[in-house]
């Protein structure tokens, strides 16, 4: 550049008179100059661009979006969910990093005079349920306990994975709640309620565990901010509609449907939301600013001081996008792959011939010939002691058992019982081809050889 200058310089001095060489001389200085400060404060911006990239130190963005509320005048709660879940999926986060929970189907209820479809503008202008809605615990699938067991990891070893938050240490989470609820408390489903104090907890348990790297609470719901008021776990922002003694009003009836579409805060998040891209450079300030009380009636609240950053250096994308972070390293990384060389296998001619013989099988049917045998013949040498008229009512019925277990086996057996003074019992097993007589006495143990 300085050559272009000077040649440029010498041609001035040749072709222009002295008054008018010194004009263009500062013109071109100053130009100069101002180029050269328009690329140090270009440089700057791009360096502060990318600390602020990379500044909240997170891989990985997911998404748990809760509405507890159920029946068909609670339409605005299943809608400020889906809205919430329709802006985070456009930005960037796929339904594998997202957990939805909806207390209540109203894409299906039987009042809904479009079904399967939700919407959260009046004249049915956008369906928030869309045709990709994966909705991970329906019903009374939503309950405190499936909510807290989602937050802390604590499930059962069958639970899939898409009802699971699979989260880590360098993982930034936004979770939403909406319903009804009051001074400390949320309700599930008109039955049950989550206090401040167990939500406490359960961020808590999620910081010792290295679930998170960062996280952004936002609860719609009346006296919202009594929900944050307990929270003592580092890296965590929230946000609310309402401060303590606040309700949190709905917007937007629409005469069709019968019921409000949305609630005031949920409403202009959305809007907000609209206008968010993912390069965008709005930073959590400006969320800060969504719904004033002039529009939300109830008074906005949110709390900054467990956040390690500032606000202000928070992008949106941060929680509600999912941009990937690209790490730069000085090191050499060696991608070739050493191939191991290929061992020579031998030729036919050289494998060695090896004898294979099989295993002698356990005889089972004989063994269990021989058990069943020695339990009748048990029986014949209990009815021997007990008397002469006994041992021949078992003897008759023993061989009569014997001859029809025979036929089943291709065995004959005959029982022949003579008495004598030692009251002996002679069985006879007749095979087809020889004869094998086996005498049994009532102080001997029964055997019977095939």
């Amino acid at each position: 550049m300085c050559v272009c200058v000077r040649h440029w310089a010498g041609l001035a001095n040749i072709l222009l008179p002295r008054s008018v060489q010194g004009f263009c001389t500062m013109k071109l200085l100053s130009l100069l100059c101002l180029f050269s400060v328009y690329l140090v404060v270009w440089s700057n911006n791009i360096e502060t661009k990318a600390g602020q990239f990379f500044s909240s130190g997170h891989t990985n963005n997911w998404a748990v979006l809760v509405c507890t509320s159920r029946f068909w005048f609670n339409y605005r709660h299943v809608a400020n969910t889906l809205s919430v879940y329709r802006s985070v999926k456009r930005l960037g986060i796929p339904d594998s990093h997202i957990v939805l929970m909806l207390a209540d189907d109203m894409a299906c209820n039987h009042r809904n005079p479009k079904p399967a479809t939700v919407f959260s503008h009046k004249n049915m202008e956008l369906n928030v349920y869309g045709d990709d809605v994966e909705v991970d615990y329906r019903g009374y699938e939503v309950t405190v306990e499936n909510f807290l067991r989602v937050l802390t990891g604590r499930m059962p070893p069958s639970t899939p994975r898409s009802k699971r938050l699979l989260s880590d240490d360098r993982s930034n989470i936004l979770i939403y709640l909406t319903g009804h609820g009051g001074n400390g408390f949320l309700k599930f489903q008109d039955s049950e309620e989550i206090s401040n104090v167990e939500l406490a907890d359960a961020f808590e348990q999620m910081w010792q565990k290295r679930r998170y790297n960062e996280l952004l609470f936002i609860i719609d719901t009346c006296q919202g901010a009594s929900m944050y008021e307990r929270f003592y776990s580092p890296n965590l922002m929230a946000l609310a509609s309402s401060q303590v003694g606040e309700d949190s009003l709905s917007h937007q009836p629409d005469l069709a449907i019968g019921v409000h579409l949305m609630d005031r805060y949920t409403f202009y998040l959305l809007e907000f939301l609209e206008d968010i891209h993912p390069a965008s450079t709005a930073n959590m300030n400006d969320l800060f600013k969504v719904c004033p009380k002039s529009q939300c009636v109830s008074t906005p609240g949110h709390r900054t001081d467990l956040f390690l950053r500032d606000p202000g250096s928070v992008l949106i994308t941060d929680f509600f996008g999912s941009v990937r972070k690209v790490e730069l390293t000085t090191e050499t990384i060696n991608l070739t792959i050493t191939e191991e060389p290929v061992k020579e296998r031998p030729m036919h001619g050289d494998l060695q011939k090896e004898r294979q013989s099989y295993i002698d099988q356990l005889p089972v049917s004989e063994i269990i010939h021989q058990q069943q045998s020695r339990v009748k013949c048990k029986h014949v040498l209990a009815a021997v002691r007990k008397g002469h008229h006994e041992i021949q009512q078992n003897g008759v019925a023993m061989g009569r058992n014997c001859v029809s277990h025979s036929l089943r086996t291709q065995w004959m057996l005959c029982v022949r019982m003579t008495f004598s003074k030692r009251m002996s019992i002679t069985f006879s097993l007749l095979k087809p081809v020889f004869f094998q007589p086996i005498k049994v006495t009532p102080n001997s143990i029964c055997a019977i050889e095939a």
